[in-house]
């Protein structure tokens, strides 16, 4: 069984996690910082986004997964997996401060949103077997 949006979401994921990985250890060259955050700031936010991206992505895609594999969602799907990998993007972004830091009020928001719709829609499939 192919799951082409859990599929497409965990690429997704993989390609924002290097780019996140990227983002720090540009920094780290930048201050000559190898190991841990050397008190850096901006290696701090840097490094709690990618946490927070660790944090919140197995969840949601294992909720994607199970949808996908119940036959729940079709395009739907597509487009909160979507919207959930664009939410995680502003996160990063936001987590930089500055100008930027409504970006990270926005993803976090989208992401806890995401999330209970997505749970609330898997225990409603549960229960519809009852």
């Amino acid at each position: 069984m192919i799951l082409p949006v859990t599929l497409t979401a965990v690429a997704a994921a993989a390609i924002l996690n290097i780019w996140l990985s990227l983002r720090i250890g540009a920094l780290r060259r930048t201050y000559k910082i190898s190991v841990g955050d050397g008190g850096n700031e901006a290696l701090q936010r840097r490094m709690r986004a990618q946490l927070n991206f660790a944090e919140n992505v197995p969840i949601t895609l294992l909720l994607i997964a199970g949808l996908e594999i119940a036959g729940i969602g079709e395009v739907w799907l597509a487009y909160v997996a979507a919207a959930f990998i664009l939410a995680r993007v502003a996160h990063a972004f936001g987590m930089d401060g500055g100008k930027a830091q409504a970006a990270r009020a926005i993803g976090v928001l989208v992401t806890l949103a995401i999330q209970l719709f997505l749970a609330g829609v898997a225990v409603g499939a549960v229960l519809r077997l009852f």
